[in-house]
């Protein structure tokens, strides 16, 4: 018996477990034993924007119903492809489930979803790699990776971007949902090529993001008319949130030199479109960059940066990251509905397992 947590399409705190009986694998699939994945506020964003973005997709059952993706580690049980072997521990987006079944492909670095259902996603997102063949695993820190490196690579994408386009002639980068993971990566990355970033927030998480100090300014989003407006900005919207968002742009009376969406973290809001001054925000799509730099740089290039880059981010996570390890189905209810409701603290990081314990 196979078990899956699923989540109604249409009221994202409506959730369910289904149990399944096991198949007999086809030609070519393989079987993962799914051991432990990460749940942050960007898996919220996955089913808010899940019809807009197809990640209900990725794993796809019969509605109201979906998978919501994650990224975690498991370990193929059962292989029905002569060129994939049992027992390859991978890291890569699943379902949250104890097990997964897919049609898989043999490459360098582990093994490609190639079920049909896949063909328009990505390769970044139906990749899984091996473990054995990366040099920088680290068993002690996967739980670091899951959490962190997809978000770590979407921040840093996005803020290559804007140095690929000489910040659009900004000096400041603005970012709101300040406290997300996402949003910290980002700021991080901005320091790091020099930049100035300005990092908005809740009075609420005021403090904690204060004390990351990947930010050069921390302004909560109730005193938004601080922000200098005199000062070229582009702003970087993690929250999602419409009005927040038109409150910035309106600030600068239309004069901000670009606007970028990419999450959804304040997920209620999501899809308000008040009318706002200055650039119509542009949605940030990271395989596309990875693409273009692919063509900058060379085949794997972009990754090699990222992974150099993200190597030293860790350590900077180690300052504030607690990361939250818990097991079964009452601990990834508890983590699913804390993450929907905002009640889960910035600085937790959230690893579950329906196999372990």
């Amino acid at each position: 018996m196979a078990t899956s947590f699923q989540v109604n399409r249409s009221s994202i705190r409506d959730t369910q477990f289904v149990g399944r009986d096991g198949r007999d694998l086809l030609a070519g699939e393989v079987r993962f034993s799914i051991d432990h994945f990460a749940l942050t506020s960007n898996n919220v964003t996955y089913a808010v924007a899940g019809d807009m973005l197809d990640y209900w997709g990725f794993f796809p059952i019969d509605e109201p119903w979906g998978h919501v993706p994650v990224m975690g580690y498991g370990e193929i049980i059962e292989s029905a492809n002569p060129d994939i072997a049992q027992g390859m521990r991978c890291f890569g987006f699943f379902p949250m489930a104890d097990e997964h079944v897919l049609l898989a492909e043999a490459t360098d670095a582990g093994l490609l979803d190639i079920g049909p259902h896949r063909v328009n996603h990505a390769p970044v997102y139906r990749q899984f790699a091996n473990v054995a063949k990366d040099p920088a695993h680290d068993p002690n820190r996967e739980a670091h990776v899951a959490l962190l490196r997809g978000l770590f690579m979407t921040g840093w994408l996005a803020e290559d971007l804007l140095f690929d386009n000489d910040n659009f002639g900004a000096e400041a980068t603005i970012i709101t949902s300040a406290s997300s993971k996402t949003s910290i990566a980002t700021g991080w990355t901005v320091q790091q090529r020099g930049g100035l970033s300005v990092g908005l927030t809740s009075e609420r998480n005021r403090e904690f993001v204060e004390g990351l100090g990947c930010y050069s300014e921390v302004i909560t989003y109730e005193n938004i008319a601080s922000i200098d407006n005199a000062r070229r900005s582009v702003v970087i919207d993690m929250a999602g949130n419409g009005h927040l968002l038109a409150d910035v742009h309106n600030h600068f009376g239309g004069e901000l030199a670009y606007s970028m969406a990419i999450g959804g973290s304040h997920w209620e809001s999501f899809g308000d479109r008040p009318e706002m001054a200055g650039p119509t925000p542009t949605f940030f799509f990271a395989p596309g960059q990875i693409e273009k730099r692919n063509t900058d740089w060379g085949s794997g290039e972009p990754m090699r940066r990222v992974a150099k880059a993200f190597a030293a981010y860790m350590q900077f996570t180690d300052q504030w990251l607690d990361i939250e390890t818990a097991d079964g189905p009452d601990a990834l209810t508890d983590a699913w509905t804390g993450l929907v409701d905002g009640t889960i603290a910035p600085a937790t990081g959230l690893m579950r397992s329906l196999t372990r314990g």
